[in-house]
Formats: structure tokens, sequence, C-alpha cells
């Protein structure tokens, strides 16, 4: 069984975080954090870690930010001495996130200067909430910085739904913001920052489909296969729900004269093992056309309801007349982000987004 995500945050790392902070400041009362930060931690999941140790902080560090930040600088690795590194950084994200508020510049310059050594797009999203237009000014100043690790903290900490982070509601209904931002990433030498560019575009082709649809069929001018790669990522949502003009971008049309049919090779699927398929299509058209195909799991909710999860299969061209049989076997075991009930699901066939065919398996725990 894989080891819990709380555990990444446990006593040990408390201890070493204190070790290091004291070094760099000698009025830190080293006990007194640890006491605080690891006060019932089993019994806490990893972001209530994260803040009861960003508690600690708070309680032994100067109340002054200025002096707490340069503090926290003076903590972090350098080429003489160890430092705050992983996820040790996490609740320092928090702390400067609740106690720096006041202190625009100086706080988005130590989240920089912290991302090297564990992300900061946590911690800059207060900034960029409270204030949108001076933060942002910054954080595009970033795109230029030699380190990559900043670079994809300016598309990565600007996304207006990133996961486990707090949401950016004033990007969400209108993203143009950020969008010089992305642009000026989207051929950015690693691949890190340029997979942050098209998870940006994926968040906001959800709320602004056209934008999206539209912002990659301009980049798609003169792209390379390296950009060509970027956008078919970031249109992923799209794709998957059969937007017309994304399914353009790409060289796909919505499916016409296509008939599919599919045959469920396990109709009881025991957990852990997996579901076989097979799909047989057939153009039954006067030209040949490009098919996108993927495939819907309806997994079993704890209500009894069904939640499609829509997974990537393949690409093909079929000619007029031309019929073609693939055979799939999809994973039914355990995951960290889904939890499996017993019961009916459903499995559905999409081509170019539309559903062409389906059918239904029973999942059998062991």
């Amino acid at each position: 069984m894989a080891e819990p995500l709380k555990n990444l945050l446990h006593p040990g790392l408390v201890e070493r975080m204190g070790d290091i902070i004291a070094a760099a400041y000698s009025g830190f009362d080293r006990a007194r954090f640890v006491v605080i930060a690891v006060q019932d931690m089993a019994s806490l999941e990893l972001m209530q870690r994260a803040q009861q140790i960003r508690a600690a902080l708070v309680e032994t560090l100067p109340r002054g930010f200025a002096q707490a930040a340069a503090i926290l600088k003076a903590s972090l690795p350098s080429a003489e001495r160890p430092g705050l590194t992983g996820w040790e950084l996490l609740p320092v994200n928090q702390f400067i996130a609740e106690k720096g508020l006041d202190h625009l510049d100086l706080s988005l310059g130590l989240l920089k200067a912290l991302t090297p050594h564990f992300t900061a797009e946590f911690g800059i999203r207060a900034f960029i909430h409270k204030d949108q237009g001076r933060s942002l000014a910054t954080i595009l100043d970033w795109v230029n910085d030699a380190n990559h690790h900043v670079r994809r903290l300016a598309s990565e900490g600007t996304r207006p739904r990133l996961p486990w982070a707090m949401r950016l509601p004033a990007l969400v209904r209108d993203p143009q913001p950020i969008l010089p931002i992305l642009t000026a990433l989207i051929d950015d030498p690693e691949d890190y920052v340029r997979r942050s560019v098209a998870n940006s575009l994926n968040d906001i082709a959800k709320d602004h489909p056209d934008l999206v649809a539209t912002f990659v069929r301009d980049a798609m001018i003169d792209a390379s296969p390296q950009r060509r790669q970027l956008l078919r990522h970031a249109s992923r949502t799209l794709l998957k729900k059969g937007h017309g003009d994304a399914l353009a971008n790409f060289g796909f049309a919505p499916a016409a004269g296509i008939s599919a049919s599919i045959l469920i090779e396990t109709p009881s699927v025991i957990f852990g093992e997996h579901l076989g398929f097979t799909l047989t299509l057939s153009n039954e058209g006067a030209s040949p056309q490009r098919l996108m195909i993927d495939y819907a799991v309806h997994h079993r909710k704890a209500n009894g309801s069904l939640a499609p999860k829509v997974f990537k299969w393949t690409s093909l061209e079929l000619g007029a007349g031309e019929s073609v049989t693939m055979a799939r076997r999809h994973a039914m075991r355990a995951i960290t982000t889904r939890q499996y009930y017993p019961g009916a699901h459903r499995i559905e066939i999409l081509v170019n987004g539309a559903v062409l065919a389906g059918g239904d398996f029973e999942l059998v725990m062991s």
C-alpha cells in the first residue's frame, strides 16, 4: 500500500526545520516551535499538518514581517550550507501568504527565491487575489528568468483553477490578464514549463472554451512539433467534449457515417483486475475520415449515481468502406484519487467527441 500523503510532513521534518531556522536566527525558540508543530500530528491530514506548522512559525518568528522574511530567506539552501527544501517549504508558503499580504514586493521576492527549492505556486495566489494588477506585473517579468522553476511559477501560480490551491475567481471570470504570460512561455525550452502552460490553458478552457480554441488556432500557425504537442495537451478537455473548433484545430471533424459496436469481454470485473472490451468501427461514408477515439468509464459513486471519466485511446484514419477492430484492457485498481464502489458501471466510446457505443459491466469488490 502506498504511503499516505500526509506523512510527507512528519515530526522528523519538523525537527529538521527547527535546526535550520535556529542556525539562521539565534533568537528562535526551537523547542516551542517543535511542540506546537507536532501536536496531535498523527491525527491530521497533509494540509492540516502544513497549517499547524505554519501556526508554529507565526508563534515563534518575529512579529515584524521584514525580519521574519529575512530569517526565512537565510534559511534557504546555499552553496555554503543546507537549508529548508521540499515539503518543509509548504508551511513557509502559507506563512508568507498570511503574514506578508501587506508587503507585496518583499513577499513575491521571497517566494521567487523559494521556488527553486519547492514550488511557491500556493503562496503567490493570495497576492494575486488581493492585488491582481501589481502581482501580475511582477510575475510577467519572471517569464525571462534564467531559472526554469521561476518561469514555471509564472504560469503555474496564475492558473485559475490550480488543484489543492485557492481559486482565483477574477481570473476564472476573465483570464485575459494571464494570456501574455502563457504566450511568452509557449515555446519555453523546458518541458516542465510548457506542461504548466498547457495545464493553465486547459483550466481556462473549462470556463472559456471558445477563447482557448481561438488561442490554439492562432498559436498553431507555423507551430513547431513541440508547440503542437503543448497545444494538443492544452485542448484535451475541449477535444474530449467534442468542441467543434478545437477538433478542427487538429484536423478532426464531427464523425459522419461512422458506426461503432462494443463487446464487453469481462461483464463482471473483480476489483484489482481489468475491464476488457473490443471496439469495431466502420466508415460507411464516401470519404476517409480522421478519428480521435476515447472512452469514458462511468464510475459508481457512494450514492449509486454514475460519474464519467474520459480516457485517451488513439487516433487513426479510416477509409471509405473500411472497418477496424481494436481491443483494450482498462485496470480497475486502487488509486489515490478515486474511491471505488461495487455494482453497475458503464463504458462508452467517444469518436471525435461523440458517444457512438456503450455497454454495462459489474464491479465486484474482492
